[in-house]
């Protein structure tokens, strides 16, 4: 049965990915570098901060240079900080899919992005008491598609008090996610994963084990029949 829920962050509860292509294309701008949003979405998109400039470099031919690694996120996180002062709007209808979903199962964020920016758009949006569990880039050395972050969460979610007399199984835990690396990440983690085609087409996504066309068409009688 299903008993917990982990949920990516851009692209599936706040509608930031545009904004990311665009910082994005800004960073690599700064080397001399071009990145449609067909390649975004299609290589960057589940990446983090550091995940997103070794890819730039190693793309073009490259070797990765930390120091300026360094210095491109650090820019990409000071112009994302002041973009997102006042909040994102979310997608529509995750708020309502959040809450009604916290009610019955403890629930995660295992997400790319940094603790600071996810704290704040979900305090925005009213959510931050929600999630019991926040795993983000600042706790991960690899991002997805490696599972770490998938793993960390799940980890955590097991040692809390809900879990003690019967232990969580990856089994009993649902990854929510938009891009197809993400899915391939939470798989590994020995999770089940919802795609929400909000970020890429569902025919990028047909490796999950299910797909809904937005958060607010999920059906959640389709997802717990996937736990029995």
């Amino acid at each position: 049965m299903l008993r917990a829920v982990i949920f990516d962050f851009d692209g599936i509860i706040v509608d930031s990915e545009p904004l990311i292509l665009k910082l994005t294309q800004a960073m690599a701008a700064q080397e001399g570098w071009a990145v449609s949003a067909e390649e975004y979405y299609r290589d960057y998109l589940a990446l983090d901060d550091r995940g997103i400039v070794e890819h730039l470099f190693t793309s073009h031919g490259r070797p990765v240079d930390l120091a300026r690694r360094d210095e491109l996120v650090a820019w990409k996180f000071h112009q994302y900080e002041e973009i997102i002062r006042d909040g994102l709007p979310p997608l529509l209808g995750a708020p309502e899919f959040v809450t009604e979903l916290a009610r019955h199962y403890p629930l995660a964020i295992a997400s790319g992005s940094l603790r600071v920016e996810i704290e704040h758009l979900l305090t925005k949006l009213g959510l931050r008491e929600k999630f019991a569990i926040l795993v983000t880039a600042d706790d991960c050395q690899r991002s997805k598609p490696a599972p770490e972050v998938y793993v960390k969460a799940f980890t955590r979610l097991g040692a809390l008090p809900d879990f003690r007399e019967r232990p969580l199984q990856p089994g009993e835990c649902l990854a929510i996610e938009d891009a197809p690396l993400g899915v391939v990440a939470a798989q590994a983690a020995g999770l089940k994963c919802l795609a929400i085609a909000h970020s890429s087409p569902a025919a990028e996504l047909q490796h999950a084990d299910l797909i809904a066309a937005r958060i607010s068409e999920v059906d959640m009688s389709q997802v717990r029949a996937l736990f029995r």
